[in-house]
């Protein structure tokens, strides 16, 4: 392409300073000798006035000779011999003296001009002036040689300049391939710098766009498959149990086995999707939006599973939170009841929407409590409470357990001590997704007390309202 663009720039400037420096050249050569005929015709005339007042011989030598170029001025007196050596052809003279006619006319050896003038009596005398060959053409090569150095000047100057610009063009080119080409083979950090013209900036910026958005939908993608193994996790817990009630059965100890063996695969897929990778910023993955800026929501699973939106858009899921807090307590209060596990349900009576679909919040109660039946013993009390505020919906969940001791370790996804931490970031992401939040604390039975704050969505129409609200304590007779 360098090459290219320096021979546009050649083969364009080089017509262009023809077509500039021939007309320019012959008009040098036409002025500089139009300049000295003219300056001989000027010296014929200054001698003019000088005739008209004497013939005298050494009164006209003696005006020639202060004239520039007097070796070149002859006076032809009539009847007399010529003052000085002419170079007038004889026709020439004779044309002159006879018709009393100026002639200015090129010869071979130059360019003579003859000027007539009448002598008292009626008597012709020529004013002769030679101007020889080389002052019709002086300083004519030199200007040629200047204008030809300025023309080679700019041709090499605009290949130059061809040449710098198609480097950069080059340059700004070849690190988009190379960086299109680590993309294409698994580098995921590749990215490019915008330089070079506004198109290939322009194409540069959208390459990185590109770049980071791909690894955020490869992060997003990775963190979906870990939350949806890490939700198969709540029918493994109460498989475990069912396993446990089976006790001394032939079965117990082959479906105990096969329930372990199921565990094991679901923690090895975790493990595998959450495998770092060579991205940007991660996205939120199953129920957030992008990483960083909570426009996009992600993509939930299970029945009615669709487009998530945030709060903030004019039309999303929507659900009646207590109403999903009823139903999924009920489920874990059997399990509870199986473990001898006191379990008290505190559910508002008053409209609770949000902005999630009711998957979404089953989501989070099953990430919750399934947090307490795996991190705490059997037997250990436990409290879910569902409150409604001015501005937003409050899920409590609280246990008489040993507590999360270090809080802030634990909303970190996949850093929490012997566990995924999934639970708690589908929980955090949840909130975070309707402009709510999470918090950790020790809660009044000795445990941990988690608090996930849902924004109030928009009230749903009529006859939609919490069905099930109601306050329990202990265990349930039956689902």
């Amino acid at each position: 392409m360098r090459r290219s663009l320096a021979g546009v720039a050649l083969a364009v400037t080089s017509m262009v300073a023809l077509s500039f420096l021939i007309p320019l050249a012959a008009l040098v050569m036409s002025l500089v000798k139009e300049q000295s005929i003219t300056a001989a015709e000027q010296r014929a005339a200054a001698l003019a006035p000088v005739l008209t007042l004497t013939a005298d011989p050494s009164a006209l030598r003696e005006s020639a000779a202060s004239l520039d170029a007097a070796e070149y001025v002859v006076v032809h007196l009539p009847d007399a011999a010529p003052l000085g050596s002419s170079r007038a052809p004889a026709a020439l003279l004779e044309r002159a003296q006879r018709g009393r006619e100026s002639i200015s006319q090129q010869i071979p050896s130059g360019w003579i001009c003859l000027q007539p003038v009448v002598l008292p009596g009626d008597r012709v005398a020529v004013i002769e002036n030679f101007v020889p060959e080389q002052e019709l053409t002086r300083g004519v090569k030199a200007s040629w040689a200047v204008m030809l150095l300025l023309a080679v000047g700019l041709v090499c100057g605009s290949v130059l300049v061809a040449d710098r610009l198609g480097a950069k063009v080059v340059r700004s080119s070849k690190r988009l391939a190379h960086a299109s080409q680590a993309l294409g083979q698994g580098d995921l950090e590749a990215r490019v710098d915008p330089m070079g013209p506004r198109e290939l900036r322009d194409a540069g910026i959208a390459f990185n766009a590109m770049a980071h958005r791909m690894t955020e939908l490869l992060a997003v993608e990775r963190e979906l498959v870990a939350d949806l193994s890490h939700r198969l996790r709540t029918p493994l817990t109460a498989l475990h149990l069912a396993s446990e009630r089976m006790a001394g059965s032939p079965e117990s100890a082959r479906v105990e086995a096969a329930v372990c063996a199921l565990e094991t695969e679901l923690q090895a897929i975790i493990t595998a999707a959450r495998t770092p990778l060579a991205v940007g910023p991660m996205g939120q993955g199953m129920l957030g939006a992008e990483a960083g800026d909570g426009k996009d929501a992600g993509k939930a699973t299970g029945k009615g599973a669709g487009a998530r939106s945030t709060s903030a858009a004019p039309a999303g899921p929507r659900c009646e939170a207590a109403e999903v807090v009823c139903r999924r307590t009920a489920f874990w209060e059997v399990l509870a009841e199986q473990q001898s596990r006191p379990c008290s349900v505190e559910v508002t009576q008053e409209p609770s929407p949000v902005g999630l679909s009711d998957d979404d919040i089953a989501a989070v109660v099953d990430a919750l409590i399934g947090n307490v039946f795996r991190h705490t013993p059997p037997g250990t009390p436990f409290g879910v409470r569902v409150v409604r505020t001015a501005l937003a919906v409050e899920l409590v969940v609280e246990d008489a357990g040993p507590g999360i001791p270090e809080p802030d370790r634990a909303l970190s996804r996949g850093s929490s001590t012997g566990s995924s931490g999934l639970g708690l970031d589908i929980a955090r992401r949840a909130a975070t997704v309707t402009g709510g939040s999470m918090h950790i604390a020790r809660g009044p039975r000795g445990g941990a007390r988690i608090t996930v704050v849902f924004a109030l969505a928009a009230t749903l129409p009529s006859g939609r309202g919490p069905r099930g609200s109601r306050r329990r304590t202990g265990w349930p007779r039956g689902r």
